[in-house]
C-alpha cells in the first residue's frame, strides 16, 4: 500500500504503509500515543488558525460550588456554548459507574448562544443526564466528578495562599473526571448528519472535544472559586504552569472496546491517515538541523510526559518502564549520532533505527515525534478522516463461494490460524448486561449468557463460515449457501464490505484466554489525543484529555461581555 498521490505532487521517496498485519495487532495497538492529527489536536489547530474568540458569559456559583456557568467559543460563522451545572454532591453517592444517577457537574454544549428560557429548559435536564431529555440545539450530553484525591487538596492549598504540590498533581493529572460524553442524537441531542458538513464540526468527535475542552477551563475557575470563598483576601489562583499540566480526566470501562469492532471502514479509515501520515514523514529526502533541533525537543517533551505519568498496573508499569528507557536511547541517538542530516531519507533511517532498537512501546512513541515537526505535510490529510460510516452494502448474492474462500484464505489467513477447537481459543464472550447496560465479557465456560453472546468474535466467525463453506463446491453462490446457512449472513457481507479496508480489523481472536480489552481502548482513546493511560484492570482505564494543551485564552482573542470567575 502507497500513499501514490504524495511522491508526485511533493518529490516524496515511495514509502509503504505499514502492513496491517503488523500495525492492527494488540500488542502495537495497545502501545498508541496521541499525535499531532489526533482529533483534540485538530480541534484547537483549527481554532487557532481561524482566530476564534472566547469568554466566561456566565459564572454564577454560590460559596459551596453550586450553579451554572456559561461559557462560549465564537468561530468564523457559529458560535458554541458550555453550559455547566455544578451540584452538591455527598461523598457517598460519587460513582463513576454509567447507572449512576448523581454527579458533581454536568454539561451540555449548546448550539449557539443560550437564552434564559434554555438555561432554565436546560436547568430541568441536564443534570438529570439520561432521565432526562435535550434538544437538537444541544450537541453533546456529559457529566464529572470530582477527583477524590486531588480536588479538596488543591482548594484548601490555594485558599492558604499556596500552590498545591507537584507531585500531588502528577499522581492524579485531573481535577474532574467525565464519567460519559454523549453526543450523535443521543438522548435528543442533534443527529451527527446535520451538523458534519459544518467544517468545524466535520472531523471526528469535534463537538465532543469542545465539550471536554471547555469543562476543563471550567474545572480550574471552580477550584479557584471555591479557594477565594474559603479564604478570601489570603487565597490565591492555581498558578498557569500548573494549570495547564492538568486535563480532564475520563473512566473508560469495556463499553468502548466493541466501538473498534463494529466500525471497521471508520477505523481503517482513521488508521489509514496515520500510516499515510507516517510514510510521508519518513519519505522526506532532506532533514534540515532546524529539523533535527525539532526532533530532540520532541523527545524531551515525550521523557517529561514519561516522567509524570503515573500507573500501577504491572502491565503498564512494565510499558512505562520501556518507554522510559527507549526514550533514553532515542534522545542519546538523536544528539549524539552522527550525520542525521547528511543522509539519504533520513527521516526513514531513524524510523528503522527504532524498529531495530525500540519496544512496540517507544515505537509508537517514535512516530507520535515524527509526526509532530512535520504540519505542513501531514495536515491535510485530516479532512481524510470521518465522523461518520458508510452502511455496509447489500451482500453481493450472485459472488462465488470459491472467490470467497480466496479472499478469506488472502486477507484473513490470521483468523485462520487459531485453533477453536480448544477452549482456551473460545474461553470468552461478549455480552450487554441487562441490569447495568454495559457491555460486559464473560467466562464461556464458566458463566451463563454464551447464547446471548455479541457478534464480535470476527476470527472465530470467518472460521466457522470458512469450516461450512468446504461442503459446497466453488461455484455455488453466496445466496444458495446462505439459504442453507443464514447464521452466517453478517459476516459474508463484512467479509465483502471490507475488501480493500486492510485496517478494519484487529488480528486477535478477541474471544481468547489472553485478550486485553484495554489494548482497544487505549488505541482508540489514542485517535482522540488522550494520554497518561492508567489500567485500574484488564478491563477499565483511566485516562486524561488536554493536560498539557492550551486553554482558550492562550489562542482565542476575547470576547466582550464575559463574566469574572477568578
Amino acid at each position: 500500500m502507497m500513499d501514490r498521490a504524495a511522491p508526485h505532487i511533493m518529490g516524496l521517496a515511495p514509502i509503504a504503509l505499514r502492513a496491517p498485519d503488523t500495525v492492527m495487532r494488540l500488542a502495537r495497538m495497545g502501545s498508541a500515543h496521541p499525535t499531532r492529527l489526533s482529533f483534540l489536536r485538530i480541534l484547537l489547530r483549527r481554532i487557532e488558525t481561524e482566530g476564534w474568540r472566547f469568554e466566561r458569559r456566565i459564572f454564577d456559583l454560590d460559596e459551596n460550588g453550586v450553579g451554572y456557568a456559561v461559557y462560549c467559543l465564537h468561530g468564523p460563522k457559529r458560535s458554541y456554548s458550555l453550559v455547566a451545572f455544578a451540584h452538591d454532591l455527598p461523598a457517598d453517592q460519587r460513582s463513576d459507574r454509567v447507572i449512576a444517577t448523581a454527579w458533581d457537574a454536568t454539561f451540555t454544549l449548546f448550539d449557539g448562544i443560550p437564552t434564559a428560557d434554555d438555561i432554565t429548559r436546560l436547568s430541568a435536564n441536564v443534570p438529570l443526564q439520561e432521565a432526562g431529555r435535550i434538544s437538537p440545539r444541544e450537541l453533546s450530553l456529559s457529566r464529572a466528578n470530582r477527583s477524590v484525591r486531588l480536588f479538596d487538596h488543591v482548594v484548601a492549598r490555594l485558599a492558604t495562599g499556596q500552590q498545591p504540590e507537584r507531585d500531588a498533581l502528577d499522581e492524579v493529572g485531573y481535577l474532574m473526571r467525565t464519567t460519559a460524553v454523549y453526543g450523535s442524537s443521543k438522548f435528543g441531542a442533534a443527529e451527527n448528519a446535520d451538523i458534519a458538513t459544518r467544517p468545524e464540526l466535520c472531523a471526528p468527535f469535534q463537538a465532543e472535544m469542545m465539550s471536554v475542552w471547555l469543562t476543563r477551563s471550567f474545572t480550574i475557575d471552580l477550584v479557584n472559586h471555591l479557594a477565594r470563598a474559603k479564604g478570601g483576601a489570603e487565597a490565591t489562583t492555581l498558578a498557569p504552569a500548573l494549570a495547564r499540566s492538568l486535563g480532564v480526566g475520563n473512566s473508560t470501562g469495556l463499553g468502548m472496546a466493541p466501538f473498534l469492532v463494529r466500525h471497521p471502514a471508520l477505523l481503517d479509515a482513521w488508521v489509514r491517515v496515520r500510516e499515510t501520515a507516517l510514510a510521508r514523514v519518513r519519505g522526506q529526502r532532506r532533514m534540515s538541523e532546524a529539523d533535527l533541533r525539532a526532533l530532540i525537543a520532541g523527545c524531551e517533551a515525550a521523557r517529561d510526559t514519561g516522567a509524570t505519568w503515573r500507573s500501577s498496573h504491572p502491565v503498564q508499569l512494565a510499558k512505562l518502564a520501556d518507554l522510559r528507557g527507549d526514550l533514553e536511547k532515542l534522545h542519546h541517538h538523536l544528539t549524539t549520532g552522527r550525520g542525521h542530516c547528511a543522509k539519504d531519507l533520513p527521516w526513514n533511517a531513524i524510523w528503522h533505527w527504532g524498529e531495530a532498537h525500540l519496544s512496540l512501546e517507544g515505537q509508537e512513541m517514535l512516530l507520535s515525534i515524527l509526526l509532530e515537526p512535520c504540519g505542513a505535510l501531514i495536515d491535510d490529510l485530516e479532512m481524510s478522516l470521518r465522523a461518520d460510516e458508510p452502511p455496509a452494502p447489500p451482500i453481493e448474492g450472485q459472488a462465488r463461494l470459491g472467490d470467497l474462500r480466496r479472499a478469506i484464505e488472502g486477507r484473513y489467513d490470521w483468523a485462520l490460524s487459531y485453533d477453536f477447537s480448544t477452549q482456551e481459543a473460545r474461553a470468552r464472550f461478549w455480552y450487554v448486561s441487562e441490569e447495568k447496560l454495559e457491555p460486559r465479557l464473560g467466562a464461556r465456560f464458566e458463566e451463563e449468557g454464551a447464547t446471548r453472546e455479541a457478534p464480535l468474535g470476527i476470527a472465530y466467525l470467518i472460521r466457522q463460515a470458512y469450516d461450512a463453506m468446504a461442503a459446497y463446491p466453488d461455484a455455488t453462490p453466496a445466496y444458495a449457501f446462505l439459504l442453507a446457512h443464514p447464521e452466517h449472513r453478517q459476516i459474508l457481507r463484512r467479509l465483502q464490505w471490507l475488501a480493500g479496508r486492510d485496517y478494519g480489523e484487529i488480528r486477535e481472536n478477541l474471544i481468547g484466554a489472553d485478550i486485553l480489552p484495554i489494548d482497544m481502548m487505549r488505541y482508540k482513546l489514542a485517535f482522540f489525543g488522550a494520554n497518561h493511560f492508567d489500567p485500574r484492570s484488564d478491563k477499565w482505564l483511566r485516562i486524561s484529555l488536554f493536560a498539557g494543551q492550551v486553554f482558550p485564552e492562550h489562542i482565542c482573542a476575547p470576547a466582550h461581555g464575559g463574566a469574572d470567575a477568578a
